[in-house]
Parts: C-alpha cells; sequence; structure tokens
C-alpha cells in the first residue's frame, strides 16, 4: 500500500487560509489573553474568530460530517494541528479543544439518542462546555486497572463516591464524564463504566483548582484549569451511564488514541514557533567578534532541532495515516511513538530556543518560558511516555522468537550451514 502524504489541492488551498488566518489574526492576540474579562474575550474577540472558521467549513474538523464535523480524517487533521498548534487557544477557535473534543468523540460513538441531545450537540455549537475524569490522587495515574472511585446501581440511580485530580476543565464544566468502577468483581478491564454527572448535582464538590507549572496562579474557573473533585453519595440517572456497564476501557480508547495524535501534532507547531524564534535570534545577536550564526553550538541547536521536527512530523503523518487506513486500534503503536517522540522533541527545542536567547528567554518578555513551563507536561499526559514506551517494546518483541544456543546472526554458526552448500567452492578455487 503506497503511503502518501501530500494533501488533495482544494485541502492545500485550506491550509494555507489556516495558516495566515493563525499567524495574521490569533497570534497577535497573544499579548491581550491574560488581560481581558473572560467573557469579554469570548464574546468580543473570540466569536467573531470562530464564525469566519465555520465559513470556511473547518469547524469541529475531528468529527464526521453527521456529527457536525467535516469528515476529514486523522491525515488532513495531524497536518491542521501542526499549525493550529502554533497558538494555544487556536483549538477553541476551531472547535476541538480538550477535553471537549474527546468528549464528543465518546459521546458519539457510545451515546444514545437522548444524550446526543443532551449534551453532544450543545458542545459541539459551543453552548455548554465538558470535562473528563479519569485520574485519581491515590493511585498512578498511568494505571486505570488501579480506579478506586465507585458507581452503585441502586433502583434507578447510579450512586457515585471517590475523588478525581488533575482534571481539565473541571471548575468550568457544564457536565462532567466520569470513570468509575461499576463492579469491582468483574475481570479488570470489564470493573469500569463511564458516566456523566452534571454541574450543580448535590454532593460534586470542585475542591479547587491545582497551580502547575503552566498555570502556578491559576484562578477558579479559568480555561486550562485542572481541578480536585470530590464525589459524596452523588446521585445521577442511570440513564447517565455512556455504553454498557463495564464498557470504560474500551470507550476509553475511542477518546485517548486520537486525543493523543492531535496533542502530538499540535506540539510539533509549538516547536515550529520556538525554532522560527531560535532562528531569528542567531542571526540577530552576536558574541566574541562574530554572529550568532557563525558559532559550531547554536548551529548545532539548529541543526538538531530542525532533523528533530522534521523527523516527528514524519512519524506523526504516518500515525494518522494508518489510523484513516486501518484503523485507531491498528496504529496503536506509532500513536505511542509519536506522543513519545514528539514530547521529547516540543521540549527540547524550546529548551535550546530559550538557551539561546539566553537571560531574554528566561524572561517573561518572550513566550519562551511560558512556552518551557506547558512543554513540561508532554511526557506526563495522555499515558506517562513511560507506559507507551513498555507498550512499543512488547510491540516490537510480539513476533520475535527465542533462540537456543548462539544468536541467529552468529558468524560462525552462519558460516557452517552455508559452507555445507557452497564448500565445494572453495576446494575448486584452490
Amino acid at each position: 500500500m503506497t503511503i502518501n502524504f501530500t494533501p488533495e489541492p482544494e485541502f492545500q488551498a485550506k491550509l494555507t487560509w489556516i495558516s495566515d488566518f493563525v499567524q495574521e489574526e490569533l497570534e497577535p492576540l497573544e499579548p491581550l489573553y491574560d488581560c481581558l474579562d473572560e467573557k469579554v474575550w469570548e464574546q468580543e474577540v473570540l466569536a467573531p474568530l470562530k464564525q469566519k472558521v465555520r465559513d470556511q467549513g473547518l469547524w469541529a474538523c475531528h468529527l464526521e460530517k453527521e456529527l457536525g464535523g467535516q469528515g476529514f480524517g486523522q491525515l488532513p487533521l495531524a497536518q491542521m494541528n501542526f499549525i493550529t498548534g502554533r497558538v494555544p487557544f487556536a483549538q477553541e477557535v476551531f472547535g476541538n479543544m480538550a477535553p471537549d473534543s474527546g468528549n464528543a468523540e465518546l459521546l458519539a460513538e457510545g451515546g444514545t439518542e437522548a444524550q446526543k441531545e443532551r449534551w453532544l450537540w450543545p458542545n459541539l455549537n459551543g453552548d455548554i462546555r465538558s470535562s473528563f475524569a479519569i485520574t485519581e490522587p491515590w493511585v498512578a495515574g498511568t494505571d486505570p486497572t488501579q480506579i478506586q472511585s465507585t458507581a452503585v446501581l441502586e433502583g434507578d440511580e447510579w450512586v457515585i463516591n471517590g475523588r478525581k485530580w488533575m482534571i481539565t476543565n473541571a471548575s468550568r464544566a457544564d457536565f462532567i464524564i466520569f470513570m468509575l468502577v461499576t463492579d469491582s468483581e468483574a475481570p479488570v478491564h470489564r470493573r469500569c463504566s463511564m458516566i456523566v454527572v452534571e454541574k450543580g448535582t448535590p454532593g460534586l464538590e470542585i475542591l479547587r483548582d491545582i497551580p502547575t507549572m503552566h498555570h502556578p496562579h491559576s484562578e477558579y474557573g479559568s480555561n486550562g484549569n485542572h481541578a480536585e473533585v470530590l464525589l459524596e453519595n452523588v446521585r445521577v440517572p442511570k440513564e447517565n451511564l455512556i455504553g454498557e456497564v463495564g464498557g470504560g476501557f474500551i470507550l476509553s480508547q475511542v477518546r485517548l488514541g486520537p486525543g493523543r495524535i492531535h496533542h502530538a501534532a499540535r506540539w510539533l507547531g509549538e516547536a515550529d514557533r520556538a525554532f522560527e524564534m531560535m532562528c531569528e535570534r542567531t542571526k540577530s545577536r552576536f558574541s566574541f567578534g562574530k554572529s550568532y550564526s557563525q558559532h559550531q553550538m547554536v548551529q548545532d541547536y539548529i541543526a538538531e532541532s530542525r532533523i528533530d521536527i522534521e523527523t516527528a512530523k514524519l512519524l506523526t503523518l504516518k500515525a494518522a495515516w494508518t489510523m484513516d487506513q486501518l484503523g485507531n486500534a491498528a496504529a496503536r503503536t506509532e500513536i505511542a511513538m509519536a506522543k513519545v517522540y514528539n514530547a521529547r522533541v516540543v521540549c527540547n527545542v524550546v529548551d535550546r530556543a530559550l538557551q539561546v536567547h539566553g537571560s531574554l528567554g528566561y524572561s517573561c518578555d518572550m513566550p519562551l518560558e511560558m512556552m518551557y513551563r506547558s512543554a513540561r507536561m508532554t511526557p506526563l499526559v495522555d499515558g506517562a511516555n513511560e507506559v507507551h514506551k513498555v507498550a512499543i517494546a512488547k510491540a516490537a518483541l510480539k513476533h520475535v522468537e527465542a533462540v537456543e544456543g548462539w544468536p541467529s546472526e552468529h558468524i560462525p554458526t552462519r558460516k557452517a550451514i552455508i559452507l555445507k552448500r557452497f564448500g565445494h567452492l572453495l576446494d575448486t578455487s584452490a
């Protein structure tokens, strides 16, 4: 099967529009991001931009057409995300911001028609916001089989108890999808289910928004915050169950697979931008009587960064292409490799760019310090890199057979075998 990453001419025109839109209309707005009241920002600044995206037919491109998206597929979406990843709030402008985008995919896959009417369509339209709660403070987030929060069916209601943390946008969400243990005696990957809890449900308490490296001075309810959530005898209708009882792990893959490749692609948009800053600084700065561009150490930073970014883009495109051609499950290893490698790339490129800028890069006068703090999250989110590496290694070893004695490439053994066939030629040549 031939692999082709070349966009169709019609979509290439869309990519050109996206690039111009992001660099000419979104990037210049960044200095205003923390200055305006949030409602003013959303209604006066973002709303007109979102309409421009809708007018271009580029809203919610992560979903199929029948679900309100464009049905582009993962490869075109990756090519879009290489561009939109340059600006943190671009995902909201394009209607595919996390965690709403992943929740939309989850509801589209497992939700009933009534659930779609109540949560999916309003969420896609931007009328309500959502959150997704799986991580807990007392157990390793890399191993969701340890989840302790429970939901017990009593009559026509689920009774939920537990605690979640680092739950993105929980403090501003209209509904939260919780991963909960519904049968502790079932096989380990059939113990959990997904259940929706709406804002204001008695017993649901958003304890706090947790300060992080990315947002060390977080204001409660701000977009992108990560909350600690307590559930004490929360009662919701049994109809709030998404999919079937025990289907939580299966549904989570619907959400996490595409989510990982979306993030991985966006990180490269950020890396691209840091790379551009590094190159500009290199051409503009002098030390020890010569341009930075003549210092071999800086040349090494630029060369390594360029190689890293281009390699990561190809790895990401291969993963996206495989998802489109063979499905998410078949692309699991490719997705994991892109997630691991791209996290490393964005951290390294931003770090090099900051180093080339010196004290200016370390200051808040450049976006690099914010990018540096944000990038440190990448090896942790959507499954720690260590877990993905284990999965990659297992996949690589799956079809490898152990041998007894010498390795299969042992030269003396191979030579002895081949001499049985061609040894007579040695006698002839003698």
